[in-house]
């Protein structure tokens, strides 16, 4: 028996400016329930990442929806399989990714250049133990204690200082607007200032940054002149930033070529990554990064991983706002494939009451202290997540 456990965030994963948000998400759960039967009808016996290359033609004509919604939906019974294959070998899934469980040429899952390549070559079997958290400052969030208009007072951080002071962040993701030039980089600048100032007043002052535009840069050039002009006014901001995520639309087709700005900083592709096919589309307009995300799938992440780390991609990992179980299976993920610089977590942000529970059992990777989770514990059984 598995358990897996993801959010639909439909808002994500199905934008629509045709099909309202209460229709997208009625037709995500719609699907859970097809690809649930799809699940059931397995009369065979395989390992998880086989069974999800047999069952991915019928994904692909599971609804008509976008394929990174298919992918969100078909996450959680994705990884209910690999948690109960782990569990009848009473082994961590990580450990049942090679000989004798999992001996496939990776050629049969992404091309003839991986023939001879196990996917166990690219992965840990125990996890590191810590990885720094990227702390999510959205673009309406306040910096300071000045920007509290109304405070929420929840017994929360209310600002960007405060949760600098209580987690000991060094790794900020900014979310910019990417049709507004000069916000963006004033943007970038002011949280560069605060975090700068709180963190003089701590004995750790390194402090990375990604730049989040929304899908909303029009061109390369834009993103350009902002990482131009971020560097002229304050060079050490500019240092700082450790990585652009998909600054321009995720649909790969629509041909924005972002090689220049990829000489300056790694660009990673998100949302535009739904496959093999997309990793190749996006190296080929000059994305030289993936964020890897949970809700994408384990089978998938995992031989994705394996591609990106033969190309000597930049990897971080990243979470659609996971509470509970589906946070520890992002952690997870990020703490086995080597190379993964950091991961996110914004359920500690806006869903902490879902998290309450879990930080008993997992308070390493719950609750955040000098900018970073902790990870060695999740050697688990299956994905290591016990529900509770």
């Amino acid at each position: 028996t598995g358990f897996g456990s993801m959010p639909l965030n439909n808002t994500w994963a199905w934008p629509s400016k045709t099909v309202s948000p209460n229709e997208t998400l009625e037709e995500m759960k719609q699907s859970a329930g097809t690809i649930s039967k799809l699940y059931q009808s397995i009369n065979d016996f395989a390992h998880p990442i086989r069974h999800a290359k047999v069952l991915e033609p019928s994904l692909h004509r599971i609804a008509e929806m976008p394929q990174l919604a298919v992918l969100v939906v078909n996450s959680a019974f994705d990884a209910a399989l690999h948690d109960a294959y782990g569990k009848v070998h009473s082994l961590n899934c990580y450990r049942t990714y090679g000989p004798p469980f999992f001996d496939d040429d990776l050629s049969e899952y992404l091309d003839e250049d991986f023939t001879g390549l196990k996917l166990h070559q690219f992965l840990r079997t125990t996890p590191v133990p810590t990885l720094p958290l990227y702390h999510l400052v959205g673009a309406l969030d306040p910096l300071s204690p000045t920007e509290v208009v109304q405070p929420v007072n929840d017994g929360h951080p209310e600002h960007l200082d405060d949760w600098i002071v209580r987690d000991g962040l060094t790794h900020l993701k900014i979310k910019l607007n990417g049709d507004d030039l000069r916000w963006d980089v004033e943007r970038i600048l002011s949280v560069d200032a605060v975090a700068k100032q709180t963190r003089s007043r701590s004995e750790r002052k390194t402090l990375s940054y990604s730049l989040d535009f929304n899908e909303r840069c029009p061109n390369v050039e834009y993103l350009l002149e902002v990482l131009h002009q971020v560097k002229d006014r304050n060079p050490q901001a500019y240092d700082r930033v450790q990585y652009v995520e998909q600054p321009t639309s995720r649909d790969l087709d629509v041909w924005c070529p972002l090689h220049a700005a990829a000489k300056l900083k790694p660009i990673v592709v998100d949302e535009g990554l739904t496959g093999f096919d997309t990793l190749l589309q996006a190296i080929d307009l000059g994305y030289t990064g993936v964020a890897f995300k949970a809700c994408k799938g384990q089978s998938s992440s995992l031989l994705l991983s394996a591609a990106a780390e033969y190309f000597d991609l930049f990897l971080c990992v990243q979470d659609l706002t996971c509470p509970g179980a589906s946070l520890i299976h992002s952690a997870g993920l990020a703490a086995h494939i080597p190379g993964v610089k950091a991961i996110e977590a914004n359920s500690r942000q806006y869903l902490p009451a879902a998290n309450e529970t879990w930080s008993k059992s997992f308070p390493g990777v719950f609750e955040i202290r000098d900018g970073v989770m902790h990870t060695g514990q999740l050697t688990g059984l299956g994905l290591g997540a016990v529900p509770v």
